[in-house]
């Protein structure tokens, strides 16, 4: 694979088929940022055991998740992808890590606390351990940027904390510290227009769904809630469809919208049916991808398990390194 500006890291939890809120603030960025760097994308399946009760659905899960990565552009000759349980090194090195980590540190992460709160009957050991887990993630492929939301900043210099423990334990400079690259794009809200978009609220919108689905799921949103009739003037700044527009229609559209919102020259529903062909204009390549990979699943396994067999070669070799730096016999 050739040197380009370094690697990247990027791992996310086997949600199934991708939503518009995933796309946005992750799939996009991982797309863009394989012209600059060698790309490792993993999905962490093992990081999903923390707060699953059932697995039944993990091996699907991970199929079209990959599916959907594949589709929007992730390009499995350029980037490695391939799933966290498949290169089991990343368990020796969590344990290795383990040893230099105060658990402290552990307990006082928001992350913990919040995850803690949300599940306080199954605050296991790996919730605990999550951020080790996430930090061998990134140590072993020895990934020099990590692009994550700001939230995820704390677990990004905890990692750094582990690799200049770690490092000064055994006397060494095998890890590598990684730098944060934050992913500024603004939280995606979901077509209620209160929350976070997500699976589990209802309130998404799936890249996969058929352009009637998708047409359905818009002409639900929540638009500005003072806007009560047609005649009523809005406020396009409050306004959920209007952020997206911002994203998925024409600079002239958008700046029409703006305008004749706030005069009342076009109502909520016409606003929504521009911002529904708009949008499933952008998603008809990705379609078009996905159901032509689709036909042939065994393909995305296949991608797997060469993104696996890429991804252990350099495991393999940090391993070995950081063995002989513990010097263990």
């Amino acid at each position: 694979m050739p040197h380009k500006k370094g690697r990247v890291f990027s791992g996310a939890r086997p949600t199934g088929r991708q939503h518009l809120g995933n796309y946005l603030g992750a799939i996009k960025n991982y797309v863009a940022l394989q012209d600059e760097y060698e790309c490792v994308y993993c999905i962490v399946d093992l990081h999903a055991l923390t707060t699953v009760d059932t697995t039944e659905n993990l091996r699907q899960n991970t199929y079209e998740m990959a599916l959907d990565w594949l589709a929007a552009g992730i390009r499995a000759e350029d980037s490695i992808i391939f799933v966290q349980s498949h290169v089991p090194q990343v368990a020796e090195l969590h344990l290795f890590l383990s040893m230099v980590t105060p658990l402290g540190k552990l307990t006082d992460l928001p992350t913990f606390k919040e995850k803690a709160r949300q599940q306080p009957h199954n605050v296991n050991y790996g919730l605990v351990g999550y951020p080790v887990l996430m930090a061998a993630d990134i140590l072993l492929y020895k990934a020099d940027t990590v692009p994550v939301g700001i939230d995820q900043e704390p677990h990004i210099e905890f990692a750094r904390e582990v690799v200049r423990s770690f490092n000064f334990r055994y006397k060494t400079n095998v890890l590598v510290e990684p730098q944060m690259k934050a992913t500024e794009f603004p939280k995606v809200l979901g077509i209620d227009g209160q929350q976070k978009m997500s699976k589990s609220l209802n309130n998404h919108i799936e890249l996969a769904a058929t352009e009637a689905e998708t047409t359905q799921r818009v002409m639900q949103m929540v638009t500005d809630p003072q806007r009560q009739r047609r005649s009523d003037p809005g406020n396009p700044e409050v306004c959920n469809v209007f952020s997206l527009h911002k994203v998925f229609s024409s600079p002239d559209e958008v700046a029409m919208v703006n305008i004749e919102c706030r005069r009342a020259g076009i109502g909520c529903v016409q606003c929504k049916q521009l911002f529904a062909r708009n949008l499933n204009a952008h998603l008809a390549p990705f379609r078009q991808r996905r159901a032509e990979i689709g036909r042939d699943p065994q393909q995305v396994w296949d991608v797997l398990d060469q993104g696996r067999q890429r991804a252990a070669a350099i495991a393999e070799q940090t391993i070995a390194e950081v063995k002989a730096a513990i010097a263990l016999p």
